[in-house]
Order: structure tokens, then sequence, then C-alpha cells
């Protein structure tokens, strides 16, 4: 089994407000915004979404990927074996996701529903531990 394409694309940036009136005006609309300079953008016509992401550190080196959709991580099997920057682990938002590097180095999400019997951390306790 291999993917399903695009679901979205993630974008790190150091000034969401900026960033976010970049994608509204290029016709996308806010799907939902938390409250730590981050937020879902979708264009009307559909997928793919822009999930953008604020970053304080200066230090810290911005990322941006593409996200792919995967049916059922349990049997995803590309047909070229994929080097894994992460293997399937369950996140905050509800899915299960890894990290893989396209043949350049640079990572690429795949995200899947979590698999039955299995759970996610959660939403608010993750924010408490990583943003006060």
């Amino acid at each position: 089994m291999s993917t399903e394409g695009f679901a979205g694309f993630y974008i790190e940036t150091r000034n969401y407000g900026a960033t976010a009136a970049f994608w509204r005006s290029l016709g996308f609309v806010s799907q939902f915004e938390t409250d730590h300079g981050s937020g879902q953008w979708q264009h009307p016509s559909g997928p793919p979404f822009v999930f953008i992401a604020e970053r304080g550190d200066p230090s810290h080196t911005l990322l941006s990927y593409p996200v792919l959709g995967v049916a059922d991580s349990t049997r995803f099997s590309p047909d070229r074996a994929a080097e894994y920057a992460r293997p399937f682990e369950p996140q905050h938002w509800g899915v299960v996701e890894a990290l893989v590097f396209d043949p350049d180095g640079r990572l690429v999400s795949l995200q899947a529903p979590v698999p039955d019997g299995q759970g996610t951390p959660d939403m608010d306790s993750h924010h408490q531990q990583k943003y006060g």
C-alpha cells in the first residue's frame, strides 16, 4: 500500500500573522487557529491544506514539507523502501505520523488514521507541557 497523495503542507515561520496574511491573500481561509501561533488554512476549492507553525527561536532552522495521506499505517509498504526519520507515532492532533526522507534528504510527512485500539496524546496536556 502506498499513499493517497497530497493532504497538505507544513510550513514553519518566524511570524504567524504575516504568513497567515500571505496565504489569505492567495485565497486560503482559516480552518482553525491555536493560541500559540499555528493554524490550518484551506483553499475554498479544496485540498491540500497549509498548516502554519510559528517558531520563535532564531537558531531553529525553519522547516517545510509536504503531508501525504496514508489509509492504513500498519499496511504502508511503498514500492521503494522508505528511509525513516521517525516511524509512525501517535500525535496530539489525532493521527499517527511518520517522517521519511526523500532522496535529497528533505522531510515528507505521512499521516494516517489511528489504528484501532491505539490512543493519541491528549492535546490539552501536550499544549500545557509545551507552552505552559
